[in-house]
């Protein structure tokens, strides 16, 4: 079992910057591919960006490219996510996951663990 918590979500003005993170516990987080979704009102949950275990490759939605990082620190347990030039868009509850095994990949239903959610709001 691996249990998350988001941290770091909250109202920032369009142009911006929120960084979050996702604390690990209960398993070594680098034998865990990880991932960022999103949820807006009325929308599905969709994929943000990946890492794989070691945090060597990393995957990006097109929406959020050049504008988003994400990294991990598996010494800490910890996966972040860099928001910056944050736009009305991108205001949605944020959730970090984790999957059994190193591959990343932004297939949804591939992802076991999820944390509770961290809400986001970008103001024009």
């Amino acid at each position: 079992q691996v249990q998350l918590v988001e941290s770091g979500g909250g109202l920032v003005q369009a142009g911006g910057s929120l960084r979050l993170s996702c604390a690990a516990s209960g398993r070594t987080l680098s034998s865990y591919a990880m991932g960022w979704f999103r949820q807006a009102p009325g929308k599905e949950r969709e994929f943000v960006a990946g890492i794989s275990g070691g945090g060597v490759i990393t995957d990006y939605a097109d929406s959020i490219k050049g504008r988003f990082t994400i990294s991990r620190d598996n010494g800490k347990n910890t996966m972040y996510l860099q928001m910056n030039s944050l736009k009305p868009e991108d205001t949605a509850v944020y959730y970090c996951a984790a999957k059994s095994g190193r591959a990343a990949t932004s297939d949804i239903r591939k992802y076991d663990y999820w944390g509770q959610g961290t809400q986001v709001t970008v103001s024009s």
